[in-house]
C-alpha cells in the first residue's frame, strides 16, 4: 500500500492567546483518521503542526516520508478549528501548495474546507471531504489506489473540467465503538508533557466520548456532525482512559465533547466502571445546565474525578437566551452553578456578548449573573457568525470583507451590533476587571490568609479597580454613540 502523510493546520504558536495558556492538546481527529487508514493497510506518518513555528517546517518531511498522499485533517474536537481562524486557513493553504509541489495527492477535511471547498481546491487540493472523515477517506483512498472513478463516493468535492463537483452528503457514523483507538504512537507525547508540567505541574490529554449535538443553538457550528448525537459506550471510553494512564502516566483528561454524557445514565455507568477499576484521574468537561440538574448527575461527576465543568451560560438575560434558541433558563444557570460548587467541582462560564437585539440591560444582567455566582473561570466572546447557522443567515447581509477572526484574540464584531466594535472590545476587558475585583472582595469577606491564593486575589483586586473605573467610563461614553 502507498505511503500517507497526515497533518493539520492548527499551529498554537500562530495564535498568541492560546499559546499563552500553554495547554496544547494533540490533534485527536487527525490521529483517529490516521489509525483508520493504517488499519486499512497504508503506511502512515504524521506531521503534527501543533507545536511547530510555521507551515514551512513541513518542508523536510517530503524527502523523509516520500508520501503519495498528503491528508490534512483538522481536529474537529478543537472548537477553534470550527471558528475557521484566517491565520490557520493561510497555514492550510501553504501546506497544500507545498504538498502539491512535492507531487502528492492532497486531501483535506475540516470545518472551513467543508464551507469553502472551491477555495481549497483552487489552492491545489485534489479532494475535499465533507463532514466526518472516517468512512469517506477509506473509500476515497481505495478508489484512488485502484484507479477507479470517485464520482460515486459520497461526501467529497473535487474539480472536473474546471468545475467544482460535490457528491451527495454521507450519513454520520453511528457506531463509534467500532473505531480503532487514535494513533497515539505517532505523537511526540513528551513534548506535550514538558509544556504541561512546566507551566501547570500536571499533564493532560484529550479524549472524545461523543460526536455531535442534538440541540439547536442557532449560532453554533455543526458542519461536521450536524444535529445528530452519537456516543461511545462508557466501557469503551474507560478502556481508552486506562490505556492512556498506563502508557503515558498522566494526571488529567479533557473530555473534548460538545456535551459530555448526554445519554441518560451514561455518566452514572461511567462512574461505576471507573470505581470498579479503581482508576484515579481528574478531568474537565463541557455540559449544559439543564442536564446537570438531572438526578445524581453532578454527584456521579464528582465521584468519577470531574474537576471542572464548563457550561454555556452565554447570557444573564432570558430574552437573549431565547433569541439564541438556547433552550435553557437563567434559573438553571444559577442552580447548576451552585450545585457544582456544592460538590467541590470548579465551574467555567462561557459568555457571549453582542447578539442581535442585546441591550445595555441585557449586558448588565450578564455581568450581575457572573458577579453573583462567581464561577471559577469565565470565557468571554462576541457573537461570531459561522456559515451554515441560522445566526449567520440573519446577519450575512451585514458582513463585509472581514468574515473570519485572524486568531482567537481577534474578537472583532463582524456585523452591526447594538454598539460599536470598540465598545465590545472594552466590554470584554471590563467584565474581566469586575470579575477579578469581586474575587478580591470575596477573599476579604471570607477571611484573608497569608497564602499565595489570597495574595493573588487581593493584588488582582487592587490592580483591576482603577482599570475597571476607566473602562466603565469609556463604556458609558461609547454607549451614547
Amino acid at each position: 500500500m502507498s505511503t500517507v502523510l497526515f497533518t493539520h493546520s492548527y499551529f498554537y504558536k500562530l495564535d498568541a492567546k492560546q499559546w499563552r495558556f500553554k495547554q496544547p492538546y494533540p490533534p485527536l481527529m487527525t490521529l483517529q483518521a490516521a489509525a483508520l487508514v493504517r488499519e486499512a493497510g497504508f503506511d502512515v506518518s504524521l506531521f503534527d503542526a501543533n507545536l511547530k513555528n510555521d507551515p514551512q517546517e513541513i518542508a523536510p518531511v517530503w524527502q523523509q516520508a516520500k508520501p503519495r498522499y498528503c491528508i490534512l485533517v483538522d481536529d474537529g474536537f478543537n472548537y477553534l478549528t470550527k471558528m475557521c481562524l484566517s491565520v490557520m486557513r493561510d497555514a492550510a493553504f501553504s501546506m497544500i501548495r507545498e504538498a502539491k509541489q512535492a507531487g502528492c495527492t492532497v486531501i483535506v477535511n475540516s470545518s472551513d474546507s467543508t464551507d469553502n471547498a472551491t477555495r481549497y481546491l483552487q489552492q491545489g487540493a485534489d479532494y475535499i471531504i465533507h463532514g466526518e472523515v472516517d468512512e469517506t477517506i477509506i473509500d476515497l483512498l481505495h478508489a484512488l489506489e485502484k484507479g477507479n472513478p470517485v464520482e460515486g463516493i459520497h461526501g467529497i468535492s473535487f474539480t472536473k473540467n474546471g468545475e467544482t463537483i460535490t457528491t451527495p452528503q454521507r450519513p454520520v457514523l453511528r457506531d463509534l465503538n467500532n473505531l480503532p483507538m487514535p494513533a497515539w504512537d505517532l505523537v511526540d507525547i513528551e513534548s506535550y508533557r514538558a509544556i504541561w508540567k512546566k507551566h501547570h505541574g500536571y499533564f493532560s490529554l484529550n479524549v472524545a466520548t461523543t460526536r455531535g449535538c442534538p440541540y439547536k443553538c442557532n449560532w453554533c457550528a455543526k458542519p461536521i456532525y450536524g444535529n445528530r448525537y452519537n456516543t461511545r459506550s462508557p466501557k469503551h471510553v474507560v478502556n481508552e482512559i486506562e490505556f492512556l494512564l498506563t502508557q503515558f502516566q498522566l494526571d488529567h483528561f479533557w473530555m473534548c465533547d460538545d456535551i459530555f454524557g448526554l445519554k441518560p445514565g451514561w455518566i452514572q455507568e461511567f462512574n461505576k466502571i471507573v470505581k470498579e477499576r479503581n482508576l484515579k484521574f481528574k478531568y474537565k468537561i463541557q455540559s449544559r445546565v439543564d442536564l446537570l440538574l438531572e438526578e445524581n448527575t453532578v454527584g456521579a461527576l464528582a465521584e468519577s474525578g470531574a474537576e471542572t465543568v464548563w457550561v454555556g451560560a452565554e447570557s444573564g438575560s432570558q430574552k437573549i437566551l431565547d433569541a439564541m434558541d438556547k433552550g435553557t433558563t437563567v434559573q438553571q444557570i444559577q442552580q447548576a452553578t451552585k450545585l457544582l460548587q456544592l460538590h467541590g467541582i470548579k465551574v467555567g462560564h462561557f459568555l457571549q456578548f453582542g447578539y442581535l437585539g442585546e441591550t445595555k440591560a441585557d449586558i448588565d444582567a450578564t455581568l450581575n449573573l457572573v458577579l453573583s455566582l462567581m464561577p471559577d473561570e469565565i470565557g468571554i466572546s462576541v457573537s461570531y457568525p459561522l456559515p451554515g447557522t441560522k445566526f449567520y443567515d440573519k446577519v450575512k447581509d451585514m458582513l463585509k470583507e472581514k468574515q473570519n477572526w485572524s486568531d482567537s484574540d481577534d474578537l472583532a464584531m463582524m456585523f452591526q451590533g447594538t454598539y460599536t466594535p470598540g465598545y465590545y472590545k472594552i466590554l470584554h476587558r471590563y467584565v474581566h476587571n469586575r470579575y477579578r475585583m469581586q474575587r478580591g472582595i470575596n477573599q476579604f469577606k471570607k477571611s484573608f490568609s497569608f497564602d499565595s491564593t489570597s495574595f493573588r486575589n487581593v493584588a488582582s483586586m487592587i490592580y483591576n479597580t482603577p482599570i475597571s473605573w476607566m473602562n466603565g467610563y469609556q463604556l458609558n461614553k461609547l454607549s451614547r454613540v
